[in-house]
């Protein structure tokens, strides 16, 4: 996109906050039947999302501790951030006329103020005065769009109060956020945030830190890639060991490109416009053909839920606004929001697109998140670039390997093969350290024909964030694909080897990626008086996906290599030899096959779930038998 393009661009609009985002977008009054096709997808789903919560909200003036909440199915306690389901609640009463959702706005609101809010001008994640206030940003934005857009529905001392209460919350927001006083999220949220506050209540201080924080934000994109970096407690531009930044995929499409682009939209600002540009074509590089977000390498992946990431917002605004630069990134928005309508059941969505097959309650988190911004594409469809899903996305035309310097990951296509291999090594948590795919591990595998078949979860499940997470249910086995070994009831894997790389190669027609690794435990310590140094490589043709695992040392413990094939129960598995595994999909048979006998995890229904990313698999698992010291394992589809 050359520099003229989005100085063009730019002088569409400008009008301010009158009009949404300020008419710099392409008008579309008269949209093509595709693009028609789009908004009757958001709007159904979204009139879907507000019934389903309406469902579960809790009308009860007797205890003030709970009125006007929305319940959870899935979690114990009431999410302090139900308030943001104001501005879809305030939408469908408006494009509706029905009553049901003006009451159901109002109740949110009465909840948070009588709950979660604080002197200051705060809201807290939790009914609890010293819990996290950062999310006060997230609150605010949905109140002040459902003001700017929709105030109108509700009467005028409803209105005048929550337009006050908004102005404390600007003014905390204003008072406290820097660009990096904590993960990125927060300070990039804020870009546009502040922005918008400042506007609906004619505030300029507020606008003024808005364009400081806009201007921060140009130094947190890595130089290679543009992915944006910061997600990492204690400090923002904390490097690994390898020099690599904490970033993680699912906050940036789904929250804070979100406000950076929408912020540089409606500013005109030239430098952010190209700069994110750059970022969102990067980041889209990681969608597979199914509009799923591969997070597997993530440094927040325990978050990962195949289609974005728990508590964030989604990535229609970012990617559906920008669609007039590329037009893939309207079939990005396209995609996953089909994605997301297939991961809908009883009006919520559900964490993962096995949590219905599995019987797992879904988290109301995830809804009212999601809302808003299917709310905020249709309160600027007028303005909107063409959306439809006619471009191809980059991993469906994908062929070969592509490397990311700056996340020692690669991705590698082949046929209808396509992969995710990482070597990535920035840290998010102090605590609980790195659980996404790494030490040449295969974070995802996909097949064009039949769907998923791989995807890394965390290497051990940790509550990271005891608020935002559920519980896992039965036994805590790891998706991704590994070598391991058991010593002392000690594990010891590749998934936690921090120094391994990646090499890659491809020549007639096969592509080969190879990595030395080594067996470790939690605390980083390789295992001894067995073989500790493997060589882990995929070879991928168009005919099919091998993985050989070999050592020169002295295997003494029981090791194994670890296949969790992706498969919700109703599939049929079957064992065909001692050396052979077929699961027939309904698309296709996938078959495994090995040099040395398969084995299948003695659990329940052959099936294991696990919370990341939200899926059901088959654990298969071959061992290295007596003098060999190569296992090789196939896998074909047809």
């Amino acid at each position: 996109m050359q520099r003229r393009n989005f100085i063009q661009l730019s002088t569409l609009g400008g009008i301010g906050i009158s009009l949404p985002i300020a008419g710099i977008l392409n008008s579309c009054e008269n949209h093509p039947e595709h693009s028609i096709e789009f908004k009757n997808l958001i709007s159904g789903l979204l009139k879907d999302w507000c019934d389903g919560m309406i469902k579960v909200q809790i009308n009860n003036p007797s205890n003030l501790e709970e009125h006007g909440a929305l319940g959870c199915p899935s979690c114990e306690h009431i999410h302090g951030r139900c308030m943001d389901a104001v501005y879809p609640f305030l939408y469908m009463a408006d494009v509706s006329g029905e009553e049901k959702y003006i009451e159901a706005a109002k109740l949110v609101m009465i909840w948070a103020e009588n709950n979660v809010s604080q002197e200051n001008g705060a809201w807290t994640v939790v009914p609890n005065p010293k819990s996290w206030k950062g999310i006060t940003i997230f609150g605010a934005i949905a109140l002040a769009e459902a003001l700017h857009y929709h105030g109108h529905v509700i009467d005028e001392k409803t209105r005048e109060a929550w337009t006050d209460r908004l102005a404390r919350a600007g003014q905390y927001i204003h008072d406290t956020f820097t660009i990096d006083f904590t993960n990125i999220n927060y300070g990039a949220t804020a870009i546009y945030g502040l922005s918008l506050i400042g506007g609906v209540v004619n505030n300029e201080a507020f606008k003024a830190k808005s364009k400081e924080l806009a201007e921060g934000v140009k130094s947190y994109f890595t130089q290679e890639n543009h992915f944006l970096f910061g997600e990492c407690k204690k400090s923002s531009s904390k490097l690994s060991e390898k020099g690599l930044h904490g970033v993680d995929l699912g906050y940036n499409v789904e929250e804070s490109l979100n406000s950076i682009v929408m912020y540089a939209l409606k500013e005109k600002d030239e430098e952010l416009l190209e700069l994110v540009t750059k970022s969102l074509n990067s980041h889209l590089e990681f969608m597979l053909p199914d509009g799923a977000w591969d997070n597997s390498w993530g440094n927040r992946m325990y978050k990962w839920s195949y289609w974005g990431s728990r508590t964030c917002d989604g990535s229609q605004p970012a990617y559906g606004m920008m669609a007039h630069i590329n037009p893939a990134f309207g079939t990005a928005a396209y995609k996953n929001t089909e994605l997301l309508q297939q991961c809908t059941a009883d009006g919520l969505i559900h964490g993962g697109p096995h949590y219905i097959s599995a019987g797992i309650k879904p988290c109301v988190h995830h809804t009212f998140a999601h809302a808003k911004p299917l709310a905020a594409m249709l309160d600027h469809w007028k303005h909107l670039p063409e959306i439809n899903k006619n471009t191809a996305l980059p991993r469906v035309t994908a062929d070969g390997v592509k490397y990311f310097k700056d996340l020692n990951v690669s991705l590698f296509a082949r046929g209808d093969w396509r992969g995710t291999v990482s070597a990535y090594d920035a840290e998010y948590h102090y605590k609980y350290d790195f659980r996404q795919a790494t030490g040449g591990a295969l974070g995802v595998l996909y097949h064009n024909k039949v769907g998923l078949l791989c995807a890394a979860s965390m290497a051990v499940y940790h509550m990271v964030e005891v608020y935002n997470q559920q519980p896992q249910p039965g036994e805590d086995i790891a998706l991704t694909p590994r070598i391991e070994t058991f010593k002392d009831d000690v594990w010891y894997t590749n998934l936690f080897d921090l120094t391994a790389d990646v090499e890659s190669a491809d020549t007639s027609g096969e592509i080969k990626l190879s990595s030395n690794v080594k067996l470790k435990n939690e605390a980083r310590e390789v295992v001894v008086d067995t073989a500790s140094e493997f060589e882990l490589l995929y070879s991928c043709s168009v005919e099919d996906m091998k993985i050989q695992v070999k050592t020169n040392q002295i295997i003494s413990q029981a090791t194994a290599f670890v296949l969790p094939l992706i498969s919700p129960n109703k599939e049929a598995v079957n064992k065909l030899s001692e050396n052979e595994i077929s699961i027939q999909k309904p698309e296709g048979l996938v078959t495994i096959k090995a040099n040395v006998p398969l084995n299948i995890k003695e659990i329940a229904g052959n099936r294991t779930f696990n919370m990341v990313p939200g899926v059901e698999a088959i654990p298969i698992e071959a061992f290295f038998q007596e003098g060999v010291n190569e296992l090789v394992l196939k896998i074909t589809v047809s």
